[in-house]
């Protein structure tokens, strides 16, 4: 029989990799930030089992990872114009069809807080709710943030096809 931990925890690896990828943009990072959460809630386990939401918990413990990492590598860049944006990078596979490429740049082109917003709800599909706890935001602000990125969504489709 498998353990809470085995069967709850340990089964979010992946979802938490993307996520922290999210923020990284950097695999070695990204799976040290999930390597590090999984410390902590191996640590925490006990308490964890008594949590309403412990993948809400899981996923603000790789945030905070994700957060520390970037702080303590000096990552932090003020973004002056658009074109200091930097690239998203694609996975490797040279087996990517049109439609992930143009996902790729749908995401790029989102300002951060409704690109996390997305991914979180529609790619690792979390509740507003759990994204709200989250994101430390409203739960108003995250259907605004859904919203706005839904329609520059419907936006961006509109103009690939023409």
């Amino acid at each position: 029989m498998k353990t809470f931990f085995e069967a709850y925890i340990w089964t979010l690896r992946s979802k938490l990799y993307r996520m922290a990828y999210l923020w990284l943009k950097n695999r070695d990072e990204a799976e040290d930030a999930v390597q590090e959460a999984l410390e902590k809630a191996w640590q925490q386990r006990q308490a964890l089992q008594k949590m309403d939401n412990p993948t809400g918990w899981m996923v603000k413990v790789v945030k905070n990872q994700s957060l520390q990492k970037l702080r303590e590598k000096q990552k932090w860049v003020v973004i002056e114009s658009e074109e200091d944006i930097p690239e998203l990078p694609l996975p490797e596979s040279e087996d990517i069809s049109p439609a992930v490429r143009m996902v790729f740049r749908f995401l790029k082109a989102l300002p951060e807080k409704q690109q996390e917003v997305f991914q979180l709800r529609e790619v690792e599909g979390l509740t507003y709710e759990e994204i709200a706890e989250f994101m430390d935001i409203s739960m108003e602000q995250v259907k605004v943030n859904m919203f706005r990125a839904r329609k520059k969504l419907q936006e961006f489709l509109s103009n690939q096809r023409k």
